[in-house]
């Protein structure tokens, strides 16, 4: 389902910067949080970093706290990723998604609508 729409995926050198954009409808992005994932093949979804659409309440994986900013532009239904200080680690397609449930926003279970995502590639 191709619910969300992002923007600036690509290659980029380790220590690099790249910023991701999801554009969601306005139905869609009136839910309660708007998250990040990202998948690897062979590997689980991995939550990457949320941001409440009420609130600007964050959170972000462990590993991405200190690189990766979440921000939201409300009058243009869009939520961005910024990432700073790229790892090859970073390597997987990026997924924006929308859940009611902020309880979770940790758990891809829980997200209801999905785009396709698009591929970050850190080069070493």
């Amino acid at each position: 389902r191709s619910s969300c729409r992002r923007l600036g995926g690509g290659l980029v050198q380790a220590g690099g910067s790249l910023r991701l954009s999801c554009v969601a409808s306005e139905r869609i992005f009136d839910t309660s949080i708007i998250g990040w994932f990202r998948q690897t093949p062979g590997k689980e979804r991995e939550f990457v970093a949320y941001i409440s659409v009420g609130g600007g309440l964050t959170d972000y994986v462990s590993s991405a706290k200190g690189r990766f900013t979440v921000s939201k532009d409300n009058a243009k239904n869009t939520v961005y990723l910024q990432m700073n200080s790229l790892k090859p680690e970073d390597t997987a397609d990026y997924y924006c998604a929308a859940s009611l449930y902020g309880t979770y926003y940790s758990d891809y279970n829980y997200y209801t609508f999905w785009g396709q995502g698009t591929l970050v590639t850190v080069s070493s």
